[in-house]
Formats: C-alpha cells, structure tokens, sequence
C-alpha cells in the first residue's frame, strides 16, 4: 500500500453511515425527474431538486434537445476557440445577454466553471477579490486560483464588507462576488447596500444568478432585476441546470469584460463546448419561462404557502424568503437519520452537513418546484411535522 492510499483509507466516514443504515447520497433515482420520483422501486416525493419552474420534462424542452442531436450531433469534440462553436451557442449568447440587460454573454460548459474561470482571472497580484463567508463553492475555488489577495466578509452583513474594503488600497481592484440567492440558506444577497459601499470604495460586484433565474425578477430575470439593480452590476453569472432545466452557464457583462474573458478564461478555453442538446434545452426552456409567467406565480404560491407551515410548525429555517427552505437540524448524523426517516415516509430532501456547513449549521434543504400540487405539499408537511417532533426537534 502506498503512503496515499494509506492515508487515504483512513478515511471511512461514508462506510460508518452506511453500516449504520444512514448514507443519503447517490440514491439512484429510477424514473424521469419530477415532483415524483422512483428510487429502488419506491415512488416518493421529490423535494430536493433545483428544477424551480419544473421544465426537466416539458415536452419543448425535450423535443429541442432531441432536434439539437439530429441536427448537430452528441457533442462538439472539441473548446469553443476551436471546432466547439455553433450557431446555437451564439444566438442563445445574445439571448442570455438580453435577459439579464448586458451587453455580452458567453457560455461554459457547467456553471462551476463559469466561476471557477471568471472569478481566477479577472484580477491580479496587487487587487482584491472581497467574497461573501456563504458563497457558492465554485467561487471560492476560484478565488483560490487567483493570486489576488482574498479578503471574506461576514453573511449579508455590510459593516463586515466595509471593514474589509477599507483594507484595500484605493487605486487597486476591488471586485466584490456573491451569490444573489444563497444555495442552502435561500435569503437574498443585500444588493442595494453592496452597490452603495462598491460606489463609495470604488469596487466592481459579480452576482452568481444560479438561483436567482427563474424565481425573482421579472418573468424570472434575477436577483438584479429585483432590486433594479442590474446596471450596476458589473458581472452576472448564470446556470442552465437549475431553473432552465438543462446543464451549463454563462457570463454576462460590457464587451469588453467578454472579450477579456474569451480569450484568458482557461475553464472556457480548455474545456469541451456546451453539447448541442444542452444548449437547446435550455434555450427552450427560456423561451417557456418567458412566456409563461404563471409557472412564476405558482412557485412563489407554494413557496408562501411553505413557509408559513413550517414557521407555524415552529421550525427553524433561517432567514429564507425564497423557494429554498433550510430546516435546521445541527448535527451531522441525526440530520442524516432525519433525512432517511422522511424517506421511509415517501419524502426526498438533501442533507446538507459538514464540511459543506459548519457541524452546528448542518440542516435539510427543502427544495420547490412550480409543480409540485397542494396536496403534494401537505403530505410533505405532514411527514416533517411527525419526524421532527418524534426527534423533540419541534413542541
């Protein structure tokens, strides 16, 4: 055995779940993903997917993929500076562009590597990248690959992020990154005020739009089109795998950020161009995002609805005002009982502990789409209610 495998046999906190009948990760899913979902022949409630419009099985969205592979092929075999460009991938650019009022967009191939490529290029040794403590995992991997002096403020709160700016040196770049909705704790980046200290302290902001698109804004445009806030924004980063039922992402900023980034990106340069069913699909499901505001409303009903059950229920959830409900549970293994309880129950929901949260923050991530039903929602409140309050989590 050599001293890697030595050292990495040590670890075994997946087998101890596991052998304690616990493990929540990789169950595989056997039917198409929907409010409803098969796992090991058992039909169960689906309240842990980021599908927030439910467009993963809109008959569009699948019939543009399937074009999309007659007409282009399975993939492009190579990065888009090279043979992975297609007419698609630039129409749809223009597209994204537009929706979220930027000049320019580009695409990537995940939205992990938009931030992983974005946020590692855009400043230098002597700048500053100032990022918010519960950002979004690819951005700080990113940050980590720039040799920009990295300074984290505390969550959404704005004296912490002034401290910070004033330690940097005036004539040098500041550029500020947050989520627009936070991925596990569903409140709102505080954009107004990050505007306002960016103006005073001369700093640029990129907002991560991953869960913003398709829930806040009009006909589903942001977190920046929320606030009204969208041309002081210099960058937008967006995701196809969430509301826009595909996968990949982009970046959307002036010109010539874009023309910058085309050209010194290295996750966009050196990775395989989005496939033509991805790009299709999610250009699809745009098109019914747009046209259909009532995929909108009908979210934000259930999300409403939600979450006055569970505050009435006396869960602690946070400071969430969005369709991502985080049910606190703090501690690593009896959040993973609760989550293969409600399973028994007929309830899918992620467990979201250690090292993703700290271990006193661990929770479940209770997850809408736009078409789950009523009922559908009363039946998971229910079962949340009994499992809570069996383990005193609840009165």
């Amino acid at each position: 055995m050599t001293l890697l495998q030595e050292k990495l046999g040590k670890y075994d906190a997946p087998q101890k779940a596991m052998a304690a009948g616990i493990y929540p990760y990789g169950r595989m899913i056997e039917s198409d993903q929907d409010t409803e979902v098969i796992i090991s022949g058992k039909k169960v409630l689906m309240f842990g997917s980021n599908a927030y419009l439910g467009l993963l099985n809109h008959p569009k969205v699948k019939e543009a993929a399937i074009e999309a592979t007659r007409k282009y092929g399975t993939g492009c075999a190579g990065s888009r500076h090279l043979n992975g460009t297609l007419d698609i991938h630039l129409e749809f650019e223009r597209r994204l562009a537009d929706l979220v009022g930027k000049e320019e967009a580009m695409i990537y191939s995940t939205g992990f590597q938009v931030n992983l490529g974005v946020v590692s290029c855009l400043t230098g040794r002597e700048d500053y990248i100032i990022w918010d403590e519960l950002d979004h995992a690819s951005i700080i991997e990113g940050h980590r690959l720039s040799y920009s002096t990295k300074l984290k403020y505390k969550h959404n709160d704005m004296d912490s992020l002034e401290k910070q700016l004033q330690k940097c040196e005036p004539d040098k770049l500041k550029l500020i990154v947050t989520d627009g909705v936070f991925s596990m704790e569903g409140d709102i980046a505080n954009l107004p005020e990050i505007i306002a200290l960016s103006r005073k302290y001369n700093a640029s902001v990129m907002v991560d739009e991953a869960h913003g698109i398709g829930v806040l804004g009009k006909n589903g445009r942001g977190t920046c089109d929320h606030f009204g806030v969208t041309k002081d924004v210099d960058l937008i980063m967006g995701t196809f795998s969430k509301s826009l039922a595909s996968i990949g992402g982009f970046i959307a900023s002036n010109k010539e950020t874009i023309n910058f980034l085309r050209h010194h990106s290295r996750s966009y340069i050196f990775s395989a161009s989005s496939t033509p069913s991805a790009t299709a699909a999610a250009a699809a499901a745009l098109d019914i995002m747009l046209s259909e505001p009532e995929r909108l409303e009908r979210l934000w009903e259930h999300t409403h609805y939600a979450l006055k059950g569970f505050r009435e229920m006396g869960c602690e959830i946070g400071n969430t005002s969005t369709p991502i409900i985080p049910l606190y549970i703090r501690d690593n293994d009896l959040t993973f009982l609760i989550v293969r309880e409600l399973f028994d129950a007929g309830i899918f929901v992620n467990p979201v502990v250690s090292p993703a949260v700290a271990p006193t923050d661990t929770m479940i991530r209770f997850s809408l789409m736009a078409t789950h039903t009523r009922s559908q929602l009363d039946i998971a409140l229910d079962a949340i209610r009994k499992v809570f309050r069996s383990h005193e989590l609840i009165s």
